[in-house]
């Protein structure tokens, strides 16, 4: 594709009690969007782009990163949870 920005106005439209957006089967095409994509909010706007299947290894490093507090685990699994004996 070239290096050209390209603009369409798109319409906002009624999808049961919710609102959405129809892209253009060529636009879908052209990225290769098929069953889902990703929507991020940036500081310049919304990026749509397509959803990257991880392998497990990938996966695994991406969820490392994510620098989650792991520390009520014990905790939230046991919860509720009766022991077997």
């Amino acid at each position: 594709m070239d290096n050209q920005i390209k603009s369409r106005r798109i319409k906002i439209v009624p999808i049961g009690r919710s609102q959405g957006i129809m892209l253009p089967k060529t636009v879908l095409h052209r990225y290769g969007f098929t069953d889902s994509l990703i929507l991020e909010e940036t500081d310049s706007g919304l990026l749509l782009r397509k959803q990257e299947k991880l392998s497990w290894a990938e996966t695994y490093k991406a969820m490392s990163n994510e620098q989650e507090d792991w520390s009520d685990f014990d905790a939230v699994t046991g919860d509720g949870l009766k022991e077997n004996g």
